[in-house]
């Protein structure tokens, strides 16, 4: 169950605002959400997911996923394999941005289109969405998490520098914003499969920055300009999913034992089903817009 978010937090500074609790209708996904989100979901499995697999079983590092109260860690590492560390991971999805909620319209008004393509009845196209924000509905979701009533609680979150996830993260973990024994760190990593859809493009690091003071950009170094994004060309899911595998060599060295982690319907699935070893098909099912998912991670190293 879902309790309802804070009316304000203290951020060390000042209260950080949240909006009032929202009733579930208005947080809630309708026919036309889910039906998408079946779709998508579809298209990012298949071939191209196996051969993800394939290509990642030849690297030494290897991370398995269960549900956050499932068993220890040393009882998940194989013979043949060194364990390295396990933490727990608070996952979570953006809340809906306003490129979702273009694609619910579109969709609901019976419209059509090739997905990846610069085709003009493709609604993740449109110029104005370019970074897109969270809508009001998002920022609800995002409030109603409530993640203070997490246990444990995450002493780190890492958060794509795309907008709706630096909006949802500020959102969502509020209680945390201000305090130094907490970050707030942008990866480059975390972000959204990128190319052609302009939703996926971000804005460079400076604006980013200037909206979002309460994160630390550094990550980034030089990386101010998106330079992923190709308007021609969609990312593969192979290079989606060694990016994925890059973030997650990073995070096990970290010295956090529990941490969260902002990201994007894609990548959630790339990680859960091309990445991760896990037998627990609720993890690999497909993320609605503002959901969290308390995960166990288990690092291990191929003798």
């Amino acid at each position: 169950m879902i309790p309802p978010p804070l009316n304000a937090v203290d951020s060390g500074q000042e209260s950080l605002k949240i909006m009032p609790p929202a009733d579930s209708a208005a947080i809630g996904h309708d026919e036309v959400t889910l039906a998408l989100s079946k779709v998508e979901s579809a298209e990012h499995l298949g071939p191209a997911m196996e051969s993800l697999r394939v290509r990642l079983s030849t690297l030494n590092l290897v991370v398995r996923a269960s549900p956050a109260a499932n068993e220890s860690a040393e009882d998940v590492v194989g013979e043949e394999e060194e364990f390295l560390c396990a933490k727990t991971v608070h996952f979570m999805r953006h809340g809906q941005g306003f490129h979702n909620l273009l694609a619910d319209r579109a969709t609901a008004a019976g419209v059509v289109w090739e997905q990846y393509s610069r085709s003009d009845t493709n609604p993740y196209v449109a110029p104005e969405i370019l970074d897109a924000p969270l809508t009001h509905k998002g920022r609800l979701q995002a409030s109603s998490l409530r993640t203070e009533d997490l246990d444990p609680q995450p002493s780190a979150i890492f958060v794509s520098p795309l907008c709706r996830a630096l909006q949802t993260a500020v959102l969502a973990f509020g209680h945390l914003v201000g305090r130094e024994d907490v970050p707030f760190l942008s990866h480059e990593t975390i972000r959204e499969m990128t190319g052609v859809h302009t939703c996926d493009q971000r804005r460079p690091i400076r604006e980013q920055a200037a909206e979002f003071p309460m994160v630390d950009f550094g990550l980034h170094e030089d990386a101010d300009e998106d330079g992923i994004f190709e308007e021609d060309r969609r990312e593969s899911t192979l290079e989606v999913g060694m990016r994925i595998y890059s973030f997650l060599e990073w995070l096990s060295g970290r010295e956090e034992e529990v941490v969260g982690v902002v990201s994007h319907s894609g990548w959630l699935m790339t990680l859960f089903n091309g990445v991760l070893l896990t037998d627990f098909d609720e993890l690999k099912a497909w993320f609605q817009t503002g959901e969290i998912r308390s995960v166990r991670l288990v690092f291990s190293i191929e003798k």
